[in-house]
This record gives structure tokens, C-alpha cells and sequence, in this order.
């Protein structure tokens, strides 16, 4: 039975370690892929953050050493997409994750934590992995599983974090115009950070737009 696993690392034991410690307000999230080759897993990144946390992101990446090579592909609106060229150690337990056919749907950071979305085709696939990698000095936590068909249709991809911010948020008339309730009393309610709640609720806005526009492709239904 085909499995989705929400797994979670310390960056500091996998990649942009030294970015994120130089960079406390970064913003970090892969590409939408859906690959299972561990070169093309994370071939680009999205960072987020003000103008004066961007400006620190390049002589970060070059002082870091999970990153071999990071190349500027565009910026704009408080985001920039690099291109990364990992070293060897990171593409190592890339392929701790993907070798037993499994296929990483997500991955961002949270709380200095990467967080990965995995599908793999069977639950034992799962527990596979998690031995060959703690047994190799990988701390992995697994946050939750899913069978794959209670995760299709339900929850839309989004983690359980991102659907409980933005239940609680439109709960609470955030949505709403004029707001009945600012960004900071939802993130005290929450018990998150500012920033973190504004990751949550942009990453879930980003996956249920890309859903959207998936699920309409899929019915022929997209743009001509």
C-alpha cells in the first residue's frame, strides 16, 4: 500500500546549515518537482525574506559547506530561485530517501528543521529507509503517515501545520474584508512565531494554487 510520509532533519546535519544560521529570517523551499533521482531532488530553491536578508543569501551560500555551487536564476518580490549544485554528503542522503523508489513531493524549512514530503510504495519501504539512515547518523523524525488514498482529496498536499493555519485563519476572519483578525493575535493564538505563520500560510496558498491548476490541466481544463 502506496505510503506519504511527513519526514523531518535537522538542517544542520543535512543542507545550507550555514546559511540558515548566518540568515535567522530566511525563507527556504524547493522547486515544486516530484523526483525520485537523488541529482534532481532539489536541483533549484526558493528563498524568501526583506531586502536585507536577501542581500546576505549569496556570501552564505558561498561560505557554506553543504553547497558547492549556487547559481541566481531570478529575484523579485522578496524571493530568489537558485539553482544549487550540492556537495557530495548532501546528494548521499538525498539518496537515503529516495532509494527504495521513493518520490519527494515536498521539501521546505521550518523551525531549522527540513521538512520532506515522501511517497513511497509501501509501508515497509518506509521503515526500510528510516533504518538505513539512522543507522548511518541521520536524526529523521516522522511526523505522519498517510495512506495514499486518505491523503488524495483530502487535505490537498498541504501539511498538517499549513491546514491548521489556514483553517484557524479563516476560522478567525482573517480572510476577510476588512480582516477581523491581524497576522500577530493569529500567530499568538497559534502559538507560532510571525514569521512562521507567514511561511505556513504562503506555502499552503502555493500548494492549494498548484492543485487548482494541476486537478484543471488533468481535466483539460487549463489555459488554451
Amino acid at each position: 500500500m502506496s505510503t506519504i510520509a511527513e519526514l523531518a532533519v535537522p538542517a544542520e546535519e543535512f543542507a545550507l546549515r550555514r546559511t540558515l544560521e548566518a540568515t535567522d529570517a530566511l525563507t527556504v523551499e524547493i522547486e515544486r518537482v516530484v523526483a525520485h533521482d537523488p541529482d534532481s531532488v532539489m536541483p533549484c530553491v526558493w528563498f524568501g525574506g526583506d531586502e536585507s536578508t536577501l542581500a546576505t543569501v549569496d556570501d552564505a551560500l558561498a561560505d557554506d559547506p553543504t553547497v558547492d555551487e549556487a547559481e541566481l536564476l531570478t529575484g523579485s518580490g522578496g524571493e530568489r530561485l537558485y539553482r544549487m549544485h550540492w556537495v557530495d554528503d548532501v546528494t548521499v542522503m538525498l539518496h537515503m530517501l529516495t532509494e527504495e523508489r521513493a518520490t519527494v513531493l515536498d521539501a521546505t524549512v521550518e523551525d531549522t528543521q527540513w521538512r520532506f514530503r515522501v511517497l513511497f510504495p509501501e509501508r515497509d519501504a518506509l521503515s526500510r529507509t528510516y533504518g538505513f539512515a539512522t543507522d548511518r547518523g541521520l536524526t529523521i523524525e516522522v511526523r505522519k503517515i498517510h495512506r495514499l488514498e486518505e491523503a488524495h482529496g483530502t487535505r490537498h498536499g498541504l501539511t498538517d501545520a499549513q491546514y491548521e493555519a489556514l483553517a484557524t485563519a479563516l476560522d478567525r476572519g482573517y480572510y476577510e474584508i476588512p480582516r477581523a483578525m491581524d497576522m500577530e493575535t493569529l500567530s499568538d493564538e497559534l502559538g507560532v512565531s510571525h514569521q512562521a505563520l507567514s511561511e505556513r500560510l504562503r506555502r499552503g496558498h502555493r500548494t492549494l494554487v498548484a492543485e487548482v491548476v494541476d486537478s484543471a490541466d488533468r481535466a483539460g481544463n487549463g489555459p488554451r
